[in-house]
């Protein structure tokens, strides 16, 4: 079980307010819920957290490397003003924010921690079992929890061949049921880019990229497609979240921030990567969630591991991005701009 030291019940007079959604007031008082010491006071005062997916920790990276990124990410918000809230599910209940503990129990469990999806939570909660969420999963508890901002690499999208597939990232309706602001670095070079923008616009989600306008492609800084607008200011950012937000059912606002540009990755190169990748995947018969990671690690290995270090790269990249703009988020909304 994932109960280390630094995690607590709720506080039994704890509430939160989500500050983005006007009013309303989530109270989580629910056993369901288990904080740690300081993700519960940051909420309580009013200051910015962001939270980040579990599922890199235990599936994105081999130990013990997966513990070193997971550490340097949550260092990353810590470095940009915020609190990082590590989300994972352990003993029948959402943990929301993860020790060193937990953290390394994640680690260490690897492949043996469940992947939770959006749709999963309930299964994993029933099971007792240990849960790494992937980001439907995070933007689920985040936003039932009272975080308002949560950070990943790269979102899931619409899949190369959906139109005979039908496979479409769970991600993407995520973001209709849930109210927040989430960054990424667009979504991963192997899902079909255009498409997926034309799913954010059908459903309404506003992409906005912070200090960028195209739109970026995980590994690579432009994926030949625009955002909707680019914004340089977190606070003008913070504002249009705000405003968006006030309207009812409209769902989160999308941000993406590139990788670095000594980071990147040639997009040539990793098209071709992904081209043989895909091919050894249909002629092995790989379907469903297990092509993105299998592709994923074609992909690193054909790039001698430049992809696993381009990957660490876009975490802490996200990671600030995000603290930057809840920073500023908490101040519109009259709380505490510096957590550290």
């Amino acid at each position: 079980m994932c109960g280390g030291q630094g995690v607590t019940e709720p506080h039994p007079t704890h509430t939160a307010k989500d500050v983005m959604r006007g009013s309303d007031v989530v109270a989580l008082e629910s056993p369901l819920f288990r904080f740690s010491d300081e993700v519960r006071e940051a909420l309580a005062r009013g200051r910015p957290v962001v939270a980040l997916e579990s599922n890199v920790v235990a599936h994105g990276f081999r130990a013990p490397d997966n513990l070193t990124v997971a550490l340097a990410v949550e260092a990353a918000v810590r470095a940009a003003g915020a609190v990082p809230a590590t989300i994972a599910i352990a003993g029948g209940r959402f943990v929301v924010g993860c020790g060193t503990e937990e953290l390394e129990l994640l680690s260490a469990a690897g492949g043996a921690a469940a992947k939770v999806g959006g749709r999963d939570l309930a299964v994993a909660l029933a099971r007792g079992e240990l849960g790494a969420t992937s980001i439907s999963a995070t933007m689920a508890i985040a936003d039932r929890a009272g975080i308002a901002t949560v950070a990943s690499a790269g979102l899931g999208g619409v899949h190369r061949g959906a139109a005979t597939s039908f496979d479409i990232s769970a991600d993407l309706t995520a973001l209709t049921r849930t109210r927040l602001i989430v960054v990424c670095a667009g979504v991963k070079k192997i899902l079909d880019a255009g498409l997926t923008l034309e799913y954010l616009e059908t459903q309404g989600t506003p992409v906005i990229g912070y200090r960028h306008l195209p739109f970026p492609a995980f590994y690579c800084r432009d994926s030949g497609f625009r955002t909707q607008v680019a914004l340089d200011d977190p606070r003008e950012i913070a504002e249009v979240a705000r405003l968006h937000l006030e309207f009812g059912g409209t769902g989160s606002v999308l941000v993406t921030h590139p990788i670095p540009v000594t980071d990147a990755l040639d997009g040539d190169r990793i098209e071709e990567a992904i081209r043989q990748a895909l091919d050894h995947a249909a002629a092995e018969r790989i379907t469903g969630p297990a092509v993105t990671t299998f592709v994923l690690r074609a992909v690193d290995a054909a790039t001698g591991g430049d992809a696993s270090a381009a990957n660490r790269a876009v975490l802490i990249s996200t990671a600030t991005a995000a603290a930057e703009i809840e920073s500023a988020r908490a101040a519109l909304v009259g709380g505490v701009v510096d957590a550290r």
